[in-house]
């Protein structure tokens, strides 16, 4: 079973493309988007992304977290976290982090893990080199 944690309410979804859509270009976007459609290009934001399962992007992801349902073949950038479930494929390098991996779910590519942009600093860095003994 999963856990709600990655749950969003319809009404929290600011934008939507729906199954059949397509999108070439830069998808620019704040607040949650959900993709069941085909997205070419660059997806940048600060916010939550969903793929839906239908959803294919081709496409330089950029945004504060993901949740993937879908597919998606390209590069992907993450503040905060990327979640594939069950049904997606990744074929692409990910940088966030946290990254959470469903059983089922396929991951092709490279993971780099990376402190969380806020309390990040020099002086964490010096803390764990110190604390190492």
């Amino acid at each position: 079973m999963r856990k709600d944690r990655g749950t969003v309410e319809p009404a929290e979804i600011k934008a939507f493309l729906g199954e059949g859509t397509e999108f070439k270009g830069v998808l620019s976007f704040q607040g949650t988007v959900r993709v069941d459609g085909h997205v070419e290009g660059e997806v940048v934001g600060d916010d939550l992304l969903i793929v839906g399962e239908p959803g294919f992007l081709k496409a330089e992801v950029e945004v504060g977290t993901v949740v993937n349902s879908g597919r998606i073949v390209g590069n992907i950038r993450a503040k905060k976290r990327v979640e594939l479930l069950a049904a997606s494929v990744v074929s692409g390098n990910i940088t966030t982090p946290s990254l959470i991996i469903s059983e089922g779910a396929v991951f092709n590519g490279t993971c780099l893990m990376v402190e969380p942009e806020v309390g990040a600093g020099p002086e964490s860095e010096g803390e764990r080199a110190g604390g190492a003994r």
